[in-house]
């Protein structure tokens, strides 16, 4: 695997990023790239070692090791085949995912890990300059019909699967384009959409029908769907986002993360936005609350738009520069992690909770925040106090929450079929992805909470392997026969 002494003879070398003065002019991707020579030699560093945890580390399975050895070797060919065997879409994996295979590298015990999404993103856009990604219809039709309800990475994965496994694949999708998250979550300087469009139109040349406008529910009734389908998949995600409930949240300027994105990434694409629902960070200062990758988008994204000023509130305490004692090799690295956003400028306020928004005249002026300590409690989790004499009072104009998601949005289409829920207000399934109802599957966010590209992806695998056995009573697509524990 690689180069047998490569791990001792090159150091880990990642593409740099493109100057800040620069990028914030634009909405262009921000890494640059490596030379082919470079990337051989990256792959070089994977080591031979007799239990690549990187396999635990991914949630999809990719045989990292063996497309690394391939790279180092200038087989590339062989190395897009080999990652997509497990992976249907690397090109958005290699750019979004915050990569646990590298945090479960063996090489990363001692020194830096093998910079294993570099390579797989370099793989797929080496596959695709040299003409190698081709639609792959199926030789044969089974004469089925299955549905998909969402259009994301999820429901894109359990589209591609069913249809090559020849069954006729429909995808309905509530928005006006096609890519859920992928199109309209995620900002432009991460995932430039024509990396995904261009997936788009190789599905359709397999023979995937892809509706837009199609809100099942509402004006796509969902009779007509069990009629017409022999199987239907619900991957709609998890939309309904974390409030927060404090006095002033109604003030206008107050807006969750996922009205404020979606509008940029329109914007990109030459649609026009209304100036009575425009939600813009020109000339204001901007206050996110949360700090995962939403409150990260929501932060370059502020930048981008000429925001005088951002500051990111974190209600947990700042993390460590390395691993503590309870968080050992293999497991997800819980480090501090600035993200390309971050670098870009503002202030990061870690232990941080909101108290108030203040507002006059029916708009946000500012948010009265306060520090809080972090207790572990014997038998239960850890709980926050505000620190006494704390309290201070911040200038805000937009005020952008991006705490998270809880769960699927359940009036309509999920209220109308009457599906089950776990203890998270998931939809609920067994193990083979079905929800409480017969031939109605579940896959993705809505079915396991909010979470990562790549486990969307392993989610929208695994799902069309059971569907298929469920129209067929065998099914020889590939399922990952594990659950990632870390």
């Amino acid at each position: 695997m690689g180069k047998v002494t490569g791990f001792k003879e090159f150091k880990q070398q990642l593409p740099s990023d493109r100057p800040v003065a620069e990028r914030l002019k634009d909405w262009n991707e921000i890494p640059q790239k490596l030379s082919e020579a470079e990337l051989q030699q990256q792959g070089a560093r994977c080591m031979d070692c007799g239990i690549p945890f990187c396999h635990r580390g991914c949630p999809i399975g990719n045989i990292i090791p063996d497309w690394n050895d391939l790279v180092y070797r200038d087989r590339w060919r062989e190395a897009i085949d080999n990652l997509h065997a497990t992976n249907n879409f690397p090109e958005f994996t290699g750019r979004v995912c915050p990569a646990p295979c590298e945090s479960a590298c063996v090489l990363g015990i001692n020194d830096n890990p093998v910079t294993i999404k570099n390579i797989e993103k370099n793989i797929i856009e080496h596959a695709f300059k040299h003409g190698w990604i081709k639609a792959e219809p199926p030789q044969t039709r089974s004469g089925k019909k299955v549905a998909i309800i969402g259009s994301g990475p999820a429901g894109l994965a359990a589209a591609q699967q069913l249809n090559r496994a020849g069954h006729g694949v429909t995808v309905f999708e509530k928005n006006d384009r096609i890519g859920g998250l992928l199109t309209y979550g995620i900002p432009s300087f991460k995932l430039e959409k024509e990396v995904v469009f261009r997936r788009l139109r190789q599905l359709e040349e397999e023979g995937v029908l892809l509706r837009t406008h199609a809100h099942v529910g509402h004006n796509v009734k969902l009779e007509d769907l069990r009629r017409e389908f022999d199987a239907i998949v619900l991957a709609g995600g998890a939309e309904q986002g974390r409030d927060l409930n404090v006095p002033g949240r109604t003030l206008k300027g107050v807006h969750y993360a996922m009205e404020f994105l979606p509008q940029q990434n329109k914007r990109g694409l030459g649609d026009l936005v209304p100036d009575d629902i425009s939600i813009t960070a020109t000339g204001k200062h901007v206050i996110v609350i949360g700090g995962g990758d939403t409150g990260s988008d929501c932060i370059g994204t502020s930048w981008r738009q000429g925001a005088k000023s951002v500051t990111s509130l974190e209600l947990m305490p700042e993390p460590p520069q390395q691993r503590s004692t309870s968080n050992p090799w293999p497991q997800w690295a819980k480090v501090k992690r600035l993200s390309s956003s971050h670098m870009e400028g503002g202030n990061v306020l870690y232990a941080t909770n909101t108290v108030e928004c203040l507002g006059s005249d029916g708009r946000v002026t500012g948010l009265k925040v306060t520090q809080v300590n972090w207790e572990s409690k014997n038998g239960g989790g850890p709980s926050f106090k505000p620190v006494p004499g704390t309290e201070t009072v911040l200038p805000a104009d937009l005020v952008l929450l991006a705490m998270g998601f809880t769960g699927p949005v359940k009036n309509g289409l999920l209220e109308q079929l009457g599906v089950e829920y776990d203890a998270r207000g998931n939809v609920k399934t067994g193990a083979d992805y079905m929800s409480s109802i017969p031939g109605i599957f579940a896959a993705g966010d809505l079915r396991r909470g909010q979470s990562l590209v790549v486990w969307a992806i392993q989610e929208g695998r695994r799902a069309a392997h059971y569907v298929d056995k469920h129209l067929m009573g065998k099914s020889e697509l590939p399922l990952l026969q594990y659950e990632q524990t870390y």
